[in-house]
């Protein structure tokens, strides 16, 4: 059975673990020939290894998505593993710095938005040059209902996300006319940075309280959304945030 996804070359951002690893994964799986980064080379290494056991392409590279040279090199390298061309992006990167806003640092502040929002910016902007224009073009971003409904205790991953819900529309927007679709995803998954509430006692039974669903999914569940936003299934979908979270935001 061939994938829906056969000849296709994708870059995925913060995939060393978490639901990028399961998105690369997913994306392989499904027929792309996959370039899994992170800043953490080593990690996206283990999973591009665990692609190619499986069967898949996959290749690794370390990638800080602030770094406007990295993001160049990371989706040529991408693009070479097809036929020079890349069709799926995933800004999936992310990192927390949580505090209540009285003790919340501007570095820290300043951290997640530029991992977060300027990442996204960066790797998008670069890929543009490169990005299929056949109709099989997709970035896809992620987001969170802390973008989308607000947080406690993470101001600045919640502002970062809702920025990034703006720069998906907007560029939705923009590369609708080279038939490029831009969408985002708002996951909630068992990954190491819901780490630090699944295994706070109380934020754990409040968070698993707002989950009608009343679970965590794995990473693995989540990945489905995004070869779904990946594939031709999805080619007049565009501008568009999909919740993917037991139904947190309804």
């Amino acid at each position: 059975m061939h994938g829906r996804l056969d000849g296709r070359t994708a870059l995925v951002t913060g995939a060393g673990g978490g639901i990028g690893a399961a998105v690369a994964e997913r994306l392989a799986a499904d027929g792309a020939a996959v370039l899994v980064t992170d800043v953490d080379e080593h990690a996206a290494q283990v999973v591009a290894d665990q692609i190619m056991a499986a069967g898949g392409t996959a290749d690794a590279l370390a990638l800080d998505v602030t770094d406007a040279a990295q993001a160049s090199e990371a989706v040529t390298r991408a693009a070479a593993l097809g036929d020079g061309i890349l069709n799926i992006v995933v800004n999936n990167a992310g990192i927390i710095r949580p505090a209540m806003i009285a003790k919340l640092e501007e570095p820290d502040f300043r951290a997640v938005l530029e991992v977060h929002v300027v990442g996204a910016y960066t790797v998008s902007r670069a890929a543009l040059p490169l990005l299929a224009t056949d109709g099989t073009g997709r970035i896809i971003n992620v987001t969170s209902a802390a973008g989308l409904v607000g947080t406690i205790g993470q101001a600045n991953y919640g502002a970062a996300k809702a920025a990034v819900v703006g720069l998906t529309k907007s560029l939705a927007k923009e590369l609708a006319r080279s038939a490029i679709t831009v969408n985002a995803i708002a996951p909630l998954a068992a990954t190491a940075m819901t780490e630090n509430i699944r295994t706070h006692e109380k934020l754990a039974a409040q968070t698993l309280a707002r989950i009608p669903l009343g679970r965590w999914a794995e990473p693995a569940e989540i990945a489905g959304s995004f070869a779904f936003f990946a594939s031709d299934d999805a080619a007049y979908i565009t501008g568009q945030v999909l919740p993917v979270d037991g139904g947190t935001v309804i």
